[in-house]
Order: C-alpha cells, then sequence, then structure tokens
C-alpha cells in the first residue's frame, strides 16, 4: 500500500475509532437507560489542591479556602528558568516552585446512575511518586512509583447516581534514610522528579466477568509475534479472564486480528471457565496469511487486536480493541538491527517528559508536538529515559514506526547512607515497577528492548548529585541480575539492556567501577568524550575496545553530547576550555555533534545511537549556560519551540528534506570583522551571498557541513543568505549580523575563552585566529553543573577578560586593514613563581618582547600586567608569536587597535 494512502487510512481509522471511544466515555454527569459493557468516565475537571500537611487528620481542619482549583493532569511544581531575557520565558526565578513533599487532592464527582451493580476500578495514569487513595472516606489502597498506571477496586465504596469524594495524597518527598520514599525509585538522578496528578485520572466501570484490569495497569491481554515464515504469520494472545462475582462462569473468548480496511485477517474462539474470585488464562494462536508487517519508518503498519467476551446468549460482556503491529527483531553484535530480516539504521534522541511551564503534566496534543518535532529531524528511535513514560508517546511510535527503548527509573543510586545493600522495600518496589513497564508496553511493537537501569555503574567515580559516601562501593549486581532474569521471565521475546557510564574510563588513577554491561543481553554507552573528559577524538578507539571486550554483545551508544545556550556564542568552538559548566556556547554544542557524529556513523556494530537529549529538561542539579535548574544538553530550547544549530545539523543528515540552516544565527552582534560562515545544507550546490553579494559556492559539502572560510563582514547590517540548490527548487536560509564600526577597525580578543568574557568600554570576541597553544581558566575546572567562582585578579577592572588565557608555543594570525596598529597585551600569571615562566613575542617576525617573566615583571601571580608596541601591516595582517623559553608563554587579552 503506498504510504501516503495508508497514512490517510490510518488517520481515518483513529478518527472513527476517536469517535467511538468518545461514544462510550461518560462524563461525571451523564445518565442512561444502559450501561455499555464497559464504561469509562474521565475524572478532569473539579478538582481541588493544597500542598498541605502529611496527616489526614490535620487536612481536615484546613480551610477550603486554602484549596485551589485544577484540573488534571497537574503538577505543582515549576522547575527550571533561562537567566537571559526573562521576558520571553515562561518559567521565572519568581514563579519556580521546587517544593518535594505532599500534596493533596479532592474531587465531588456524581457517576451514572446505571453502572450499579458494575464493578468500578479507579484508574491513575501516573501519580508521583506515592499515591494514597480514599473514596468516601473509604481507603482504597496506596501505590508507590511515579510513572506507571495504577488501578484500585472501588467497587464497594463507590455510590452510583450520587455524589461521592475521592481524596488523593501524593508524596513527591525526596528520598533519604528514613524519608517516606526511602524506598521508592528513583533514589537520585540528573533530572527533577515532579509531584502531583500529572497523567490522566477516570474511573473504569465493567461486568463482573472481564478482562483483568488488576494485573499491573495492563489490559489483560499480551500479544506477540511467535513466527513469520512461508507467507504465514503465527501470533498469541494470551488474555486473563478475571471473575469478581461470587458463583462460577464462563464466557465465550473471541480474538480477532483485523486489518486497516476492516477485514479479519485471523480469529479464534474459545471457551473459557472462571472460578468465582479469581483469574483464568488462555492463548489464543492466530495464523496470519500473507501478513503486512510493521516495518519501521518504511511501513508502519498496524492491524487492530480486538479481544471479546461473550456470555451463553452471545451478549457481550467486555471488549477492548488496540493497534498491533507484527514484527519479529533480531540485533547482531556486528551489524546491529534488523527488523522482519531488514536492516534498519537506528538514529535516536534520549526524551525527559517535562516541558517549561507544565512540568510532567503535559498533553496529549504536546507529547505528539514533540514527536512530529524528532520525526521532522529523521529521528527512527527514541531512548524513553529514565523511567516509564505514559501511553500517548507509545501509541505515536507504533504509528509511525519509531523504536522505543523503554527503561524503568534504577537511576545512579540503589541505597541510600553508607548502606551497602538494597533495602527489600526497594527491590520488591524495582521487581513492582518492572512489571508494570512490561504489562502496560507488551503490545506495542515500537518496544524492541527493556531497559533495567542508567547508570549505576559509577564505582568510585561517583558524582555529586549522587552523594558522598565512604569506604565501600555497594555492588550493584545482584540487583542487576535478579531484574534481569525478572525481565525475561515476564517477556522471553525482547532482550534486555541497560545504560553504562563508566567502564574503560578513567576518572582518575584510583578510579574502580563494576563492570554492569555484561548482566543484560544487549548494553548502551552513555559518553561524553570532549565534554566531561577526554576529547571527541577519543570516542572511537574506546568503543572498539568496548566491542572487543564482549563481541557478541549488540551494543548501542545512549547518551552523547554537550550544553548549548542559545543566548551564549563563540567565534571558535576550539578557542576555550572544556565548557561543562559555563559558558556554554552554542556553537561548542554543534562542534561536540558534529565530531561524535563522524565517529558514531562510521560504526557498523552499534545497533543504534541515542544523542542526549532531544529537549532541554529540568534537573536542580544544575546551574550553568544560560539557566538555572535546567540540563542545557537538549538540541531543543526547554519550551520545546526553538531549534538549536544542532538540530539542524542531523536534519541535514538524517534526512531527504531540503535542509539549509545557517549556523549562528542569533549571534547578531559580532565581534570580529572577518569569521568563517558555517551553513548545514544537504543540498548538491550551495550558495553563500553577504549583501546580495557572492561570497561563494560549495558543492557536496561533506557531513553535510559547508564552511566559507575568512568571510569579510561589513560595517552596519550583514544580510546572510545561504541557498541550496534542489531537484523542486532552491531552499534558503537568511539571517542578520551586525558589525559595529568599532568592530570594524579593531579586533579585541579574549585569549582562552570559549565565549567573551564581559568588558566595560571594549566589545572582545572570543579566543580565535590561534595556531596551537592551550586555553585554559584561572578559576580552574567547575564541580559538577556548578559554576566556578574565579579568583580576585589585581590591576585590571576586566576581570572575566584576565581570567583566561591561551599558553603554550603559539601564533595569531590577525586579519587587519594596511598600516601602522597599536597592540596591547593583558598577562596574567596563574600560579607559577618568578624564573618559572619566561619568553619572547615578535611582531610580523620582529622580536618586541624579550624575556618576559610575567611573574616578575607583576610583581606576583594573579595580578594583571600589560605591554603595548607597533607594528605596520603591509599584506593586511598581523602576525604575533609566543615564543617560550622556559615552561610555556602566556596571554591573556591581545587588542589591535
Amino acid at each position: 500500500m503506498p504510504r501516503p494512502l495508508y497514512v490517510f487510512l490510518l488517520l481515518l481509522c483513529a478518527l472513527t475509532i476517536e469517535s467511538q471511544s468518545q461514544k462510550t466515555q461518560t462524563s461525571t454527569t451523564a445518565s442512561s437507560t444502559a450501561a455499555a459493557p464497559r464504561v469509562e468516565v474521565s475524572l478532569r475537571d473539579g478538582w481541588r489542591f493544597k500542598l498541605g500537611p502529611e496527616s489526614t487528620t490535620e487536612l481536615q481542619a484546613e480551610p477550603d479556602a486554602t484549596w485551589t482549583t485544577v484540573s488534571v493532569p497537574h503538577t505543582w511544581n515549576r522547575v527550571g528558568y533561562y537567566k537571559d531575557a526573562p521576558a520571553s520565558h515562561i518559567n521565572t526565578a519568581q514563579n519556580v516552585v521546587t517544593t518535594q513533599g505532599v500534596g493533596w487532592y479532592k474531587l465531588a464527582f456524581t457517576p451514572p446512575a446505571n453502572v450499579a451493580g458494575m464493578e468500578s476500578f479507579l484508574q491513575f495514569d501516573a501519580a508521583s511518586r506515592i499515591a494514597t487513595v480514599w473514596l468516601n472516606g473509604t481507603l482504597l489502597g496506596t501505590h508507590k512509583g511515579g510513572f506507571s498506571r495504577f488501578r484500585l477496586d472501588s467497587t464497594a465504596a463507590l455510590k452510583p447516581g450520587q455524589e461521592n469524594r475521592l481524596t488523593v495524597k501524593v508524596d513527591n518527598t525526596k528520598p533519604a534514610p528514613g524519608s517516606s520514599t526511602a524506598d521508592v525509585l528513583p533514589l537520585t538522578g540528573d533530572f527533577f522528579v515532579y509531584g502531583g496528578l500529572y497523567r490522566p485520572v477516570s474511573l473504569v466501570f465493567t461486568r463482573k466477568m472481564h478482562l483483568d484490569l488488576m494485573d499491573y495497569g495492563s489490559s489483560g491481554v499480551y500479544a506477540k509475534t511467535t513466527s513469520l515464515a512461508s507467507g504465514r504469520a503465527q501470533v498469541d494472545v494470551r488474555a486473563r479472564v478475571r471473575n469478581d462475582s461470587e458463583q462460577s462462569g464462563t464466557v465465550m473468548l473471541r480474538t480477532l486480528l483485523i486489518d486497516f480496511m476492516g477485514n479479519v485477517a485471523a480469529q479464534q474462539e474459545q471457551t473459557v471457565a472462571v472460578e468465582p474470585a479469581s483469574v483464568a488464562e488462555s492463548i489464543a494462536s492466530l495464523a496470519v496469511p500473507h501478513p503486512h508487517l510493521w516495518q519501521g519508518v518504511e511501513d508502519p503498519y498496524l492491524y487492530r487486536l480486538v479481544v471479546e467476551l461473550s456470555d451463553k446468549s452471545g451478549q457481550l460482556v467486555d471488549r477492548i480493541s488496540s493497534p498491533f503491529g507484527i514484527r519479529q527483531v533480531r540485533f547482531d553484535p556486528n551489524e546491529g538491527l534488523f527488523l522482519n530480516g531488514k536492516h534498519v539504521t537506528v538514529h535516536g534522541v534520549g526524551y525527559h517528559q517535562d516541558r517549561e511551564g507544565k512540568g510532567w503534566a503535559s498533553e496529549p496534543a504536546d507529547v505528539a508536538a514533540d514527536e512530529a518535532m524528532m520525526r521532522e529531524m529523521g529521528v527512527t528511535g527514541i531512548r524513553l529515559t529514565h523511567y516509564q513514560h505514559g501511553e500517548p508517546i507509545h501509541d505515536l511510535a507504533d504509528r509511525d514506526g519509531l523504536v522505543l527503548w523503554d527503561e524503568i527509573p534504577l537511576v545512579s543510586q540503589w541505597t541510600l547512607g553508607e548502606s551497602l545493600q538494597p533495602t527489600e522495600g526497594l527491590r520488591e518496589n524495582a521487581r513492582q515497577q518492572l512489571r508494570e513497564l512490561i504489562a502496560q508496553n507488551f503490545n506495542h511493537p515500537s518496544v524492541i528492548t527493556w531497559s533495567i537501569g542508567n547508570e549505576i555503574d559509577f564505582g568510585n567515580s561517583i558524582p555529586a548529585f549522587v552523594g558522598n559516601k565512604t569506604g565501600a562501593i555497594p555492588d550493584p549486581l545482584p540487583l542487576l541480575k535478579e531484574l534481569n532474569q525478572l525481565a525475561h521471565e515476564l517477556d522471553p521475546s525482547r532482550p534486555t539492556t541497560l545504560a553504562t557510564c563508566c567502564e574503560g574510563i578513567r576518572y582518575a588513577p584510583d578510579t574502580v567501577v563494576p563492570i554492569t554491561a555484561s548482566v543484560t543481553d544487549l548494553s548502551g554507552a552513555n559518553r561524553y568524550f570532549g565534554w566531561y573528559y577526554g576529547m571527541p577524538s577519543d570516542l572511537g578507539p574506546h568503543l572498539d575496545a568496548l566491542h572487543r571486550t564482549r563481541p557478541l554483545q549488540p551494543m548501542a551508544v545512549t547518551e552523547y553530547g554537550a550544553g548549548g545556550a542559545i543566548s551564549l556564542h563563540s567565534d571558535n568552538a576550539l578557542g576555550g576550555p572544556e565548557s561543562r559548566n559555563r559558558p556554554q556556547a552554542e556553537e561548542y554544542q554543534s562542534y561536540i555533534h558534529e565530531q561524535n557524529w563522524s565517529t558514531l556513523s562510521s560504526k557498523p556494530y552499534l545497533w543504534g545511537t541515542f544523542l542526549w537529549n532531544s529537549f532541554d529538561f529540568g534537573s536542580t542539579r544544575r546551574n550553568e549556560g544560560n539557566a538555572q535548574d535546567i540540563n542545557t544538553k537538549g538540541i531543543v530550547t526547554f519550551d520545546h519551540k526553538y531549534r538549536k544549530d544542532a538540530y539542524f545539523f542531523y536534519k541535514a543528515n538524517w534526512t531527504a528534506t531540503p535542509t539549509v540552516h545557517i549556523n549562528s544565527s542569533l549571534y547578531t552582534e559580532r565581534a570580529y570583522r572577518v569569521t568563517d560562515v558555517r551553513v548545514y545544507s544537504n543540498a548538491r550546490m550551495t550558495s553563500l551571498r553577504i549583501n546580495r553579494r557572492l561570497v561563494g559556492v560549495l558543492v557536496n559539502c561533506p557531513e553535510r557541513i559547508c564552511v566559507w572560510k575568512d568571510v569579510v563582514l561589513s560595517p552596519g547590517t550583514n544580510n546572510i543568505v545561504a541557498s541550496g540548490s534542489f531537484p523542486n527548487g532552491d531552499v534558503e536560509d537568511k539571517t542578520q549580523w551586525h558589525l559595529s564600526d568599532a568592530a570594524a577597525k579593531t579586533v579585541n580578543i579574549d585569549c582562552g575563552a570559549l565565549v567573551a568574557g564581559d568588558s566595560e568600554g571594549k566589545h572582545f570576541g572570543s579566543d580565535t585566529f590561534f595556531e596551537g597553544g592551550t586555553a585554559g581558566a584561572i578559576s580552574g575546572p567547575a564541580a559538577w553543573g556548578r559554576v566556578p567562582v574565579p579568583p580576585k585578579i589585581a590591576g585590571t577592572n576586566k576581570q572575566e577578560i584576565a581570567a583566561t588565557y591561551r599558553s603554550g608555543s603559539f601564533t595569531y594570525r590577525i586579519s587587519v586593514a594596511n598600516g601602522s596598529h597599536h597592540v596591547i597585551l593583558t598577562f596574567v600569571e596563574p600560579s607559577l613563581h618568578r624564573g618559572d615562566r619566561i619568553f619572547d613575542v615578535f611582531a610580523n617576525g620582529q622580536k618586541v618582547i624579550t624575556n618576559l617573566d610575567v611573574a616578575a615583571a607583576a610583581g606576583g601571580s594573579l595580578t594583571a600586567y600589560q605591554r603595548d608596541f607597533e607594528v605596520k601591516a603591509t599584506d593586511g595582517m598581523v602576525i604575533i608569536q609566543f615564543r617560550p623559553s622556559k615552561g610555556d608563554a602566556i596571554v591573556s587579552a591581545i587588542e589591535v587597535q
């Protein structure tokens, strides 16, 4: 079937199903003469909420005026904000709410009278992270875990046709020894755990005999493709039939697979007898001739799986209907992922569920917009991190052919305090959340692996967000092996996996980490070469070494990337030291992705790659880039609106969609007259024009990166236009850069700076025009996610300019107009003593400074010292060379006037 027609029919079918679903849904005030076999009542509106006391006794004393009216989904938290241009952002320093603890919800509702005699279940799609529920004063139960659907039997407490009062206590207290959440995963993580009823709440009514709703939040139906051969497929469907009556009963179980045109592709009928107050299981084996396979993004064909229960008279007792894709997956350790025998390239992203202004309380339309933005970029796989995500993203992935990595929230830590063993309560919670993850997502063809953890292999290289530990380090292997075995018992058809951080990474000479990757069938490596450690060029040899260590285990790269702030810019991504905290130039993020992808795309043994991350997300561990409490590694901003430059790098590489994108578009006030212009383009020919003047045309730019070197800007406005030639016409991208008169005449370089520091009266650019040397900062590296505190530097009012430097033996080649120029050099000795560092400076071949000892000349370290001289340019260039005779040469700033 042609894909456009298939998509149209899929949409038509979805609308029909939605229409039918809406007809069977009942509002909280609706009534009818006869109830359907299954009725679902949305409990969305009319809730009252307050951040409250711990106990119900204290709560009863709270006056109504202290409660606010809310709709569900709802969270009381608002986390993370950008510090620049606050008026343009939703979250600000004034409106964030990071309070973690107890919140209370109450709702008065009237269910329809005609559901009398039916079983009723309160369904919560998620409540973070512990929920305790009362209905009409009766305690229904408590659920521990903030990410999975759970149901509570409300039959005995519900009053059909009358006003009912529902009360829910939700607790997202930060786990600590002795706390209410000490045994509830996750114990920690580089993300914020929001509180509230942040996914939908509903009431579900069924007959006494029904498909099991108390099976870990599942549908009570489990379907899988067991064979594909000779133009036939076999689909086994296991159904759990529950009898909540006091008498034994018999039903007819009918299982159907219906194709997209509404035809029955396969069916089977069985008689199922169920004892009172018990569950019986039955397996139907459906033989499907000439199956239309679910072939990922190439052809995401979906059948509808229908399971019906009927009584002896043929009356329908219960029915569920859900999409189902026939497919089989194979992972090869050398060649990657195969879907129904065809190789599939997985271009993936990590995905967190929060967004600015809404936190975790997003709507299905929000998730759909996110997924559409990912697909526009060419994404074919999503790692759902670091916890179970909701039904909407799974349904969308099924529909559009994306493959999913599903994960439980066993993140970085599994004990608290100095304990070396997880508590039995925590082990049980991990098992429970794994059971829920698998039960609720079993039938989705998009899900290809179950992940049992993320980065629980830090060993003694524990980052600050996990917390300090002394003495022995807990061993994660017993818990991992237990979960791995359980996952295989629950679903033998899918492989297990986990993501590691630290194997083969030497953070320090005494680093010892547990090897956890060998526990599961597949492995995923979170690796940040060029960001947290090492150089981008280290990634390839590192991955090859891991592959050699376990040559029979399929491997993916599950995190890589860098932070990027759209308000911070660099003239040269190689101009500064590592940038994990501040500053985080958008250009450096692009550089890291370019370098990493160049390596990853050359490794055929990787079954998938998942960049980190699709969107900026909330994390109170972070103070970096231009943001507070936001992890800025997203390639789209926290409001899910602005696509950073790196987004277009992948779009140009991962799609055939005509793509032309000028980098650094938001770097509008330029520091230098001469600059490189970078454009991501998948056009065969790409041209660049500035103020209608053709700069040049490039053909088939390698890795879709077009670079025009040493482009000269004009004073005032520069209209930049990049144009790509495609079969269906040209595609353009435009931006405007401004060059001040001062910047056109002078060159002010903040040496060693990735992003230029602030300076009174002068506009400095970041470090560029250099050859050789190493960038450094006097303040040194910062702690995890925190800003370094620079020392006070004497003798200057340009603290940020003086605090960075370039050292070694190096040269600056600075393009200028011919004629005489006045050069001012600023030096600061970071730490050495007199006589430890001696060097000469040459300008256009002439020695202008001899045997400079900065410490001696300045009178000690951390004191600014300046020298100036005249130089004449005759060929449009000032060349300044720094040549050491002892130690390394050093310079903090260069001004050419």
